[in-house]
């Protein structure tokens, strides 16, 4: 039906099934397709749900559950959230992370492109990037990310783990509420305290999990 994206590694397509009419997400993408795999056999009602996943070596493709609602890039075009909206938001995210954490992966592109809002929940979208935690290395094997929001050690300093999304998602609470990066505005108050915890260039001293910082929210 439409091209809704489309990059060096892949595109995403709308399509429509002819029978019944429903809509659902095509990704071709270059790269791995593993957390994908994993993802059909998890339920969440803050990701997307996976159907199917085939490869073709390097070259995936991944039949996914259409989203409808409203992109967060979009909407902070217009408006920046309440605190009392973005502690609802951050808390459906971090459901979302910490079923995708539980199973050893790291989603690594956490930004308001990747939210989608669902009537009153966020849904988190675009695993592309997204890896398996693996003990026995030291860095990632790729660089994957996006500037401003990858946290230092997926830059080749350490191997991405759960802190480096802990990382991304103080940047997005930033500019949530507003609407710059932390960097060139800090958020103040409680809040300011939250995003500088989840932003410190130590993985270890930012919040052990995301449980941890939901309790803080």
């Amino acid at each position: 039906m439409e091209l809704l994206k489309k990059s060096e590694r892949g595109e995403v397509s709308l399509i429509r099934h002819r029978t019944t009419g429903d809509k659902f997400i095509l990704r071709s993408f270059t790269g791995n397709a593993d957390v994908y795999r994993k993802l059909t056999e998890a339920s969440s009602p803050y990701m997307p749900t996976v159907y199917d996943v085939a490869s073709d070596g390097d070259r995936q493709l991944v039949l996914e559950e259409y989203v409808k609602g409203d992109n967060m890039s979009a909407l902070l075009k217009d408006a920046l959230f309440t605190p009392e909206e973005t502690r609802g938001i951050v808390r459906d995210i971090c459901y979302a992370l910490w079923t995708l954490h539980s199973m050893g992966a790291v989603h690594r592109d956490i930004k308001p492109e990747n939210v989608m809002m669902r009537n009153d929940s966020a849904v988190l979208i675009d695993f592309d990037a997204a890896r398996f935690y693996k003990e026995e290395s030291t860095n990632d094997t790729q660089i994957l990310g996006t500037t401003g929001f990858a946290a230092p050690e997926q830059y080749g300093l350490s191997q991405s783990d759960a802190g480096s999304d802990i990382y991304a998602l103080g940047i997005l609470i930033n500019i949530m509420l507003t609407g710059c990066h932390p960097s060139q505005k800090l958020v103040q108050g409680r809040w300011g305290r939250i995003v500088t915890r989840c932003t410190l260039v130590s993985p270890k001293k930012r919040y052990k999990n995301v449980l941890s910082l939901l309790a803080e929210l």
